[in-house]
């Protein structure tokens, strides 16, 4: 008993330190972008700054790059895709966990298949209704194309069917509509799927450059991917700059998963694979 109890701890042992080096390797990068960004010369010879450390870059960045519209931009279009996709989620991720009818697996087969079709096969026709509907060079051009998603349908229809469905039989006994069901005991018990859409869907969407870059070409529309994109082009030679750009860029979604890391290593954990 205490040589297998030895062999256990060295096996968690190893596969800790693999982990930490699998981590340093993936957070490796960062860490040289983050330390470029401080350099006050323009120039990189190293990777530690060697003239001292600057904020200008940041500064400079943050003002060249007019970084505030894109932000706020970014910010606007990620939140209502997000909640577009939470509530065509929940809507349809319930009716094909609960409601019985005909054609419900093939419904389901027919998500699940959108989910290998690339955007970009997808952009000729999306391009040609948004022209005929007058959206393109709009918010909207950029909102519309992803207000659903298979993914996030899949992912809500597998947390409800992980529900014990008595809870939904007695809130029916109390009088509840199915509305009613899934807006006070289904949505509060799928926080952490509900979390993990959340972020997935606003990473995704502060991240595309593809929708903005196609749809649009009024500078006031410009969001944070295609803000930056412009400015690598102008700064490619000024290395500290750009890095710094990029970190400006990359800081929201950094924070953003480390508020909701909890609830959405939950959500994966608990989402079940259920027939």
């Amino acid at each position: 008993m205490l040589k297998l109890d030895r062999m256990r701890n060295y096996g968690n042992f190893f596969t800790s330190g693999l982990l930490l080096i699998l981590a340093a390797i993936i957070l490796l990068p960062l860490l040289v972008v983050f330390l470029t960004s401080f350099a006050s010369d323009g120039t990189t010879q190293s990777v530690l700054p060697k003239n001292g450390w600057s904020l200008s870059n940041y500064r400079d960045a943050w003002g060249r790059g007019k970084f505030l519209l894109a932000f706020a931009n970014s910010t606007l279009v990620a939140l209502t895709v997000t909640s577009f996709q939470i509530i065509t989620s929940a809507l349809a991720g319930y009716a094909l966990a609960r409601l019985k009818f005909k054609g419900r697996e093939l419904l389901l087969l027919i998500v699940l298949a959108t989910l290998v079709i690339p955007f970009q096969l997808l952009v000729i026709p999306v391009f040609l209704v948004l022209k005929w509907g007058n959206l393109i060079n709009t918010y909207w051009a950029i909102i519309l194309p992803t207000a659903a998603n298979g993914f996030g349908i899949f992912l809500l229809r597998q947390y409800f069917q992980s529900i014990p469905i008595e809870l939904e039989e007695a809130a029916a006994i109390d009088g509840a509509n199915r509305l009613q069901i899934l807006l006070q005991v289904m949505l509060p018990l799928a926080r952490p799927a509900l979390v993990t859409l959340f972020l997935f869907t606003f990473i995704g969407e502060w991240n595309d450059l593809f929708k903005p870059l196609v749809f649009t070409t009024r500078p006031e529309l410009r969001t944070v991917q295609l803000a930056l994109a412009e400015f690598q082009e102008q700064f490619t030679n000024n290395w500290p700059l750009l890095m710094a750009a990029v970190t400006i860029a990359t800081l929201p979604i950094i924070l953003l998963f480390l508020i909701g890391q909890r609830q959405f290593i939950r959500g994966i954990a608990t989402t079940g694979i259920k027939n």
